[in-house]
Order: structure tokens, then sequence, then C-alpha cells
């Protein structure tokens, strides 16, 4: 998945001339503290509501003052994108081309509605995180005992941890019913963190869902 193809002109650009009044209400109706600002097709910078709230004078233009140039190219992977996010902590990521022009923005909704595409969230099925040595790590054995159980991986990905050669791999599993795998992986001696059993209800699955992300720390 590549930059451009989450980002949108749904959530409309701000210019130099537009004044910081009109920027807060904007995010306000948007649910967003960034929003892009523009000259025509020319990507200028991004401003924040924590910036524009210093000004004593809501009625004064933008200007150029505020901008923090901040964007990812249409060719970026989505990767990179939620690094962005996470290090600069930004609710929208402008989209420009390698002339700087502006094709639109990445919201975080739209970023957590890939996510959860990612992870097979609305799947019904069930969690397992496993703790193990980086060099015991063998997806192709782990997806054998999950196969073997009339079960499959829809996603999964891994946490490490500074100073440690253990990880943490987590897993979506296509089961409700962890019993026989849980009783797999303990036979092959696989250290279990954490179960979850998922239903197919999508509030349960959106409750969940939530609760993992917080959890990432994205």
């Amino acid at each position: 998945m590549l930059a451009v193809e989450l980002s949108s002109d749904f959530i409309p650009a701000l210019e130099t001339s537009t004044s910081i009044q009109t920027a807060f209400e904007r995010m306000d109706e948007f649910r967003v503290s960034h929003l892009p600002v523009v000259n025509g097709p020319e990507f200028l910078g991004l401003v924040s509501d924590r910036d524009l709230v210093e000004s004593a004078d809501p009625s004064q233009a933008i200007g150029t003052g505020y901008l923090l140039y901040q964007s990812v190219q249409e060719s970026q992977h989505i990767y990179d994108v939620i690094r962005i996010v996470n290090e600069l902590k930004l609710t929208a990521v402008p989209v420009t081309d390698d002339k700087k022009k502006y094709l639109g923005l990445i919201s975080m909704n739209a970023l957590v509605t890939y996510f959860a595409q990612l992870t097979a969230v609305d799947h019904p099925g069930g969690i397992v995180v496993l703790e193990l040595g980086a060099r015991d790590f063998q997806l192709s054995e782990i997806a054998r005992i999950v196969e073997a159980n009339d079960a499959y991986i829809l996603s999964s990905y891994i946490r490490t941890f500074s100073g440690s050669n253990r990880l943490e791999l987590t897993m979506k599993i296509s089961k409700t019913d962890l019993t026989h795998i849980l009783a797999s992986f303990e036979r092959y001696n696989y250290l279990i963190r954490a179960s979850f059993h998922q239903a197919s209800h999508r509030d349960d699955t959106m409750d969940r869902f939530d609760s993992f992300m917080h959890y990432l720390n994205i």
C-alpha cells in the first residue's frame, strides 16, 4: 500500500489567507489537530492547533509563520506514514508528488481503517501472543502448528524489546476456539503470553481493536 492510495481531498486544505478562526473551525469539524496549507497546487506546510492558539488575534491570516514543512511523497509505503505519525504525533499527513504538488491528506481515521484491514480485525477469530527468542523464530513452523489444527494465520506481527533477544509474536487466527491450538503450542514448548477469543460481533471486535492499538502505542 502506497501513501497516495490512502490520500483523500475530503478534508479541504487551508490557504495562507485563511483566518486562524476558520482554521480552528475546520479542525474541529473534521476532528484533526493538523491541516495542510497550500498555495494553489503547491504544498507550503502543515499547521497545528497548538501553534495557532498562541495567536492573540483569531481574525489574523495563517500566513507562513506557523508552518511545519512535513509531508510524505506519493510513492512512500504506508509504513513510512505510520512511522511519521508516531514520531511527530500528527493527526493528518499531507501527500505530495516529487515536485511538492499537494495531492491529498491521510487522516488518522484512514490509517486506523487500513490497520484494521491489515490485521483482519473484522474477521472472526482469536489472538495468540507468543514469546520466543529471536533465534527460535520460525514463522513457517508456527504456521504449520496452526494449520495442523484446521486453522490459518490471518495476520501477524512482531514486537521487539530494546536490549533483549526476546520478541513477541502476535497472531490473528481464523478460529475462535483456540483450545487445541494453545495445547499444540504448549506441547512444542512455546511460551504463550496471552490469548484472546474473538466473536464475530463487530462492537466487541472494535473494542478489542481499540485496546490493541493502545497496547501497540500507535
